[in-house]
């Protein structure tokens, strides 16, 4: 005897048929109010929204990620050259100190070459002095005004003398080998007479002497490049 077990058929489904009933949602919805649509294209349009906004705050937390991690790189090697540069400087920090030492005494050498104010008449007599010693003429000795530097002051004076060659040389010589910094500049040197036979020559040149600034002159310094700070940062803003 044999049984026989009828098979259970699977439901078909018709896509064409859930395809029509989706579509027909979508007829006559109103984009001014989206709670009266049916359940799809309410569920489809909270869906979109959402995707819209988890992308958007996505790609600005991505950026704003970006900025920061570009701003810690260059951070990061600005504060690897720092470490080199003070690790360099720890090492050699022995040779650092005497180094400034030795600097130090330079500028101690170079500032007792420099006159100060009350010194300054001496010198100019030493000047006139050094040439004279010379058997040269003074023509023209007339100091210029006075030019204030950061932290000295510059004298031009303009030198006319006339003699002889190697006595200019001589007198060139003693300018040089004096105890304060005195330069010759824009040297000119001619005959002075056309007569035959003569050997007198004259000199014009532009003896440059320095002093340093006693204090209250660099107080006024200091003060002056503060105020033009001052007035130059507001035009700065101004221009911004």
């Amino acid at each position: 005897m044999k049984l026989t077990i009828a098979k259970k058929s699977k439901p078909s489904i018709d896509f064409a048929e859930l395809q029509n009933r989706l579509q027909s949602q979508f007829v006559g919805l109103d984009p001014n109010d989206p709670s009266s649509w049916p359940a799809f294209p309410r569920y489809l349009l909270c869906a979109g929204v959402t995707v819209l906004v988890v992308v958007a705050m996505w790609f600005l937390w991505l950026s704003a990620s970006d900025d920061a991690l570009t701003a810690e790189k260059a951070k990061e090697v600005q504060l690897r050259d720092e470490y080199k540069g003070k690790l360099a400087q720890a090492v050699n920090l022995d040779v650092l100190t005497k180094q400034r030492e030795q600097v130090e005494q330079y500028v101690t050498q170079l500032e007792k070459q420099l006159p100060s104010k009350a010194e300054m008449d001496k010198l100019l007599s030493d000047i006139n002095q050094a040439g004279l010693g010379r058997s040269l003429q003074f023509e023209l000795f007339k100091p210029g005004v006075v030019s204030v530097k950061d932290y000295y002051a510059e004298l031009p004076i303009a030198v006319r003398v006339t003699g002889l060659y190697h006595d200019m040389g001589s007198f060139a010589s003693d300018i040089a080998n004096l105890s304060r910094i005195v330069t010759l500049n824009n040297i000119s040197i001619m005959p002075y007479s056309t007569k035959e036979g003569s050997n007198t020559l004259v000199m014009d040149a532009t003896a440059k002497t320095f002093r340093y600034l006693d204090e209250n002159e660099v107080a006024l310094q200091s003060k002056a490049k503060a105020d033009a700070k001052a007035k130059a940062e507001p035009a700065k803003d101004a221009k911004k």
